[in-house]
């Protein structure tokens, strides 16, 4: 130990001191990260309803996280009857048809209102998927980089907007045990949900809410807020989930289409047994209140806003999709039955 000391003590003296290991870049990162990063739509019966969002594959056998406010409906306060999950193509090409081809259905396991986090498990999963490591927040700091994939609305699926940690906020919204990372990476409607990613490629946080006009009406920039890590996979705990992000899969057979084709929480929580979960009596919940608030339309600009996509028109039109599919089905197996 004393030759070690003395060996580092004369590099230091002639001029060379350690170097730091860097973390991985943002392409590295987003290459390493973005293939457990799934789309995630609830559909209302009607077909007229829905929600989008962002969601985290934590376990390979189809475990996938995201926001509770992306599966329940805030009109009823109640799970959507169906959701959908999407997993991510080789290539974003910016046709939505063709990059949300890889459509899976999705059961609610359970969620929690006051944290806004969901559990789903993906249905007819025969291999394993990729999954991204859920890790511990406690060393990410203020000044810390880090970076965000979702589906921010009018712009593009599986979007990584990058920046650092520029707070943090413990029992947030006055919700006790509700921490998160404020952060100045870009988030936007259909983020939701989605990872927050620290330099080496671990999951931090879960992307919650953004801030983006003020009581006054004036603009804010760059507040969006994240639950930490260490949060969620505390309420994973307490959900009595297996987590441990291995395959956990049916004895070997062909591979169906489903996956290769088109702290202290306990009384806030709520549990519903699969397949088919039962509905909550919690409200729906809501987001941070400046989120959806619009001040007076000032346009600094002539031209349009670039629309790669319309969340809610895209929600409707998978939502119409899915009630006509459903009909149809049925339809079939009454023929069936004639028979």
């Amino acid at each position: 130990m004393k030759y070690v000391l003395i060996f580092f003590a004369t590099l230091i003296g002639h001029g060379y001191m350690p170097v730091e290991a860097k973390g991985l870049t943002p392409r590295e990162i987003y290459e390493q990260a973005a293939p457990a990063v799934v789309m995630v739509m609830g559909h209302s019966d009607s077909g007229k309803g829905g929600s989008g969002g962002t969601g985290s594959i934590i376990q390979a056998d189809g475990v996938v996280l995201t926001n509770a406010h992306v599966v329940i409906d805030e009109k009823t306060g109640k799970p959507y009857p169906r959701l959908s999950v999407f997993l991510k193509p080789a290539r974003v090409s910016g046709d939505t048809k063709a990059d949300l081809a890889r459509m899976v259905r999705a059961t609610l396991v359970a969620y929690s209102s006051p944290l806004d986090l969901a559990l789903l498990k993906l249905e007819s999963v025969t291999i394993p998927l990729p999954v991204i490591d859920l890790s511990d927040s406690d060393r990410t700091k203020i000044g810390d980089r880090v970076l965000a994939i979702g589906h921010p609305e009018q712009g593009g699926l599986w979007t990584l907007t990058t920046g650092v940690v520029s707070a943090e906020v413990d029992n947030f919204n006055g919700v006790k045990g509700k921490h998160v990372f404020q952060t100045e990476a870009s988030l936007n409607r259909g983020n939701s949900g989605g990872p927050l990613v620290d330099s080496e490629g671990h999951m931090i946080g879960v992307n919650t809410a953004i801030a983006r006009v003020a009581s006054d009406g004036m603009p804010i920039t760059s507040i969006s807020f994240s639950l930490k890590s260490s949060v969620a996979r505390q309420w994973l705990r307490e959900q009595g989930t297996a987590f441990s992000q291995q395959p956990a899969l049916p004895p070997s057979g062909p591979t169906r289409a489903a996956v290769e084709v088109p702290a202290d929480q306990p009384s806030m929580q709520q549990s519903l047994p699969a397949p088919r979960p039962v509905p909550s009596q919690a409200p729906a919940p809501k987001m941070d209140s400046q989120k959806n608030q619009r001040g007076p339309a000032q346009p600094l600009t002539t031209l349009p806003a670039p629309r790669a996509y319309n969340l809610d028109e895209l929600v409707s039109d998978r939502s119409k999709a899915e009630a006509d599919l459903d009909g149809m089905i049925s339809e079939m197996r009454g023929r069936f039955k004639e028979r």
